[in-house]
């Protein structure tokens, strides 16, 4: 075993596939051809004299080996940058928190969040990337974004099996809520009964990498009709508006309904909880990554 020749190269390529999850999505990112990512990986488990990553059908995934890899490649490749940063006469990286958020997040959350820390700690920098809970969780991994926020459903399992076992923080915790348009019948009162959503045109689109159709009220006893497809929740609310059909949000969306949308409460069937959940690898945080962590505990809507 000897990482002597392992280059920076072959570091970075095996940290952005332990993020993607498959050696096509690296390639695409780094701006590879999958063969050349398939030679650097090669080339760190030949150093390594171990199996880095395990090959599923449904991509790839740390071996035991690979983890001690990859949380010290990490380690080394965030020295590497905080050095060129310092070179090039840029902030140094401890005054810089990356985070990673969920879609819905950057409508109010991720927002309130940054403006109440650029008024605190003026001088920290927030590099921020959207991100779906499966690549958000690999990110973390990797090394990539510091902090996660992320939405959970019932029935609340670990986000992964891999060790160590993330650190989670509820912010809050809130029923799931329904955007109906202000001209619509059931919009006439604070709530609906769940028997009404029967029969209703919904607004929905596939969560990733899941069957589960987003927007359409989870446990409805028919096969709902679905009148339009989309993954952005602002597009959602605005087709909502248009009275083209209903969707569920989030209770920190409400804020965020454009003109001619109403959000209501549904009751007569199971409670239908979501959290917001910042995620971490256990440790201690930067000063940077805590102040952003405060930031979102208090301007949590």
């Amino acid at each position: 075993m000897d990482f002597s020749d392992v280059s920076l190269v072959a570091l970075r390529v095996f940290r952005e596939v332990a993020e993607r999850g498959t050696f096509t999505a690296a390639a695409t990112s780094l701006g590879y051809t999958q063969s050349a990512v398939s030679r650097q990986i090669a080339s760190i488990e030949r150093a390594a004299g171990a199996s880095l990553l395990e090959r599923r059908r449904d991509g790839v995934r740390l071996t035991t080996a690979g983890q001690v890899v990859l949380r010290n490649a990490a380690r080394v490749l965030d020295q590497i940058d905080a050095t060129t940063r310092e070179l090039a006469g840029l902030p140094a990286e401890g005054g810089t928190v990356r985070l990673g958020w969920f879609p819905s997040a950057g409508a109010v959350l991720l927002p309130r969040a940054i403006a109440s820390l650029r008024r605190s700690q003026p001088a920290i920098r927030v590099v921020s990337r959207e991100g779906s809970t499966p690549s958000l969780v690999r990110a973390l991994r990797a090394g990539t974004v510091d902090l996660a926020l992320l939405a959970s459903a019932p029935p609340f399992r670990p986000l992964d099996a891999e060790s160590p076992t993330l650190e989670l923080e509820t912010l809050i915790e809130r029923s799931l809520m329904l955007a109906v348009p202000t001209g619509h019948p059931l919009a006439a009162g604070d709530s609906v009964d769940v028997a009404e959503l029967r029969g209703q045109r919904w607004i929905a689109g596939p969560a990733a990498g899941e069957d589960t159709l987003m927007g359409v009220w989870p446990g409805l006893d028919e096969r709902p009709e679905i009148a339009h497809t989309a993954r952005d929740w602002l597009a959602k609310l605005h087709l909502v508006a248009a009275g083209a059909g209903l969707t569920t949000v989030s209770a920190s969306l409400a804020g965020a309904a454009p003109p001619g949308v109403r959000i209501i409460a549904v009751h007569g069937g199971p409670q239908e909880l979501r959290r917001i959940v910042l995620a971490r690898l256990p440790g201690r945080l930067t000063d940077a990554a805590a102040h952003l962590a405060d930031a979102l505990r208090t301007t949590v809507p």
